[in-house]
């Protein structure tokens, strides 16, 4: 006679942390340290962002993507109304009054991914800069509240540094976006580097090519900079988990760039043993 093993339901807070565990996201590793209460907080927050994305990411049809994305809306209606339904949300509920997590900044980010359904190209930096505060500058934002900080200037640097994580991704993601028919380098700044948008399509990597990525590239850096530079001194060690990661992207964005921007061809990545020690040694730093 055969016994099966009763395999005991995962608690919603199991759910988000193999939900960032299993993507393998640098964020994963800056949120190692962080004491008990606040690593269930931006873990719940995380996987947020990660089911919405993949909503749009992962769903085949744009009609059944919209959809989820409504059902998600909804669900922060049940959210803030006390009766969460998903794991992600029974999570992010013990801590979105404690965080300050406001609803209009959730909303915002599932307004971000929407853009994805709707629009493949971005005309100029200035419309590009608006879906990146979307997706990751109201992220930072909200994560900033997580960790904890005492000048509001810090929300200014959260807002920047998120901008410049998603600039990195931008960057990385060439070859894949194109895969889906999406660009979001600006169209103009492809003009202006000679670049036609078949060859980002087609997978053409030229000397134009490298020069226009380079040219991302120093913006992501500037990026950095200015968020850096926002940073109040007060708020450095409650903030040291966004400091872990700019560590972390910075050092793939110099990865890109020492491989050419091949990234047309191939995805470039950090092993995960160098996430880790890039994450414990700047934390010990900050």
């Amino acid at each position: 006679m055969l016994h099966r093993t009763r395999v005991a339901p995962m608690s919603p807070d199991e759910y988000c942390q193999q939900k960032a565990a299993q993507s393998g996201s640098s964020f994963y590793y800056s949120f190692l340290f962080l004491p008990e209460d606040r690593r269930r907080a931006i873990t719940a927050l995380y996987a947020f962002c990660r089911e919405v994305d993949d909503a749009v990411d992962e769903a085949r049809e744009p009609s059944v993507a919209s959809a989820t994305l409504e059902w998600w809306r909804a669900e922060l209606d049940r959210l803030f109304a006390g009766a969460p339904q998903h794991p992600v949300t029974r999570a992010l509920a013990p801590f979105v009054a404690r965080f300050g997590l406001r609803r209009e900044r959730l909303e915002e980010i599932i307004e971000g991914m929407a853009l994805d359904l709707a629009q493949v190209r971005y005309a100029s930096f200035a419309a590009l800069r608006r879906y990146c505060h979307l997706v990751a500058g109201v992220v930072g934002v909200l994560a900033a509240g997580i960790f904890g900080y005492r000048d509001p200037r810090t929300l200014e640097y959260a807002e920047r540094l998120g901008t410049a994580f998603q600039l990195t991704n931008i960057i990385r993601d060439v070859g894949e976006d194109a895969r889906r028919n999406r660009i979001y380098i600006p169209l103009d700044e492809l003009e202006r580097f000679a670049v036609p948008a078949s060859d980002i399509l087609n997978a053409r990597h030229t000397d134009a090519f490298a020069r226009l990525m380079a040219f991302q590239a120093d913006r992501a850096e500037r990026h950095y900079d200015e968020a850096l530079a926002l940073l109040a001194p007060v708020d450095r060690r409650s903030q040291r988990p966004g400091l872990v990661m700019a560590a972390i992207y910075r050092a793939l964005l110099a990865e890109i760039r020492d491989d050419g921007f091949h990234v047309l061809e191939r995805k470039v990545s950090l092993t995960p043993l160098r996430k880790l020690w890039i994450a414990w040694k700047t934390w010990a730093k900050a």
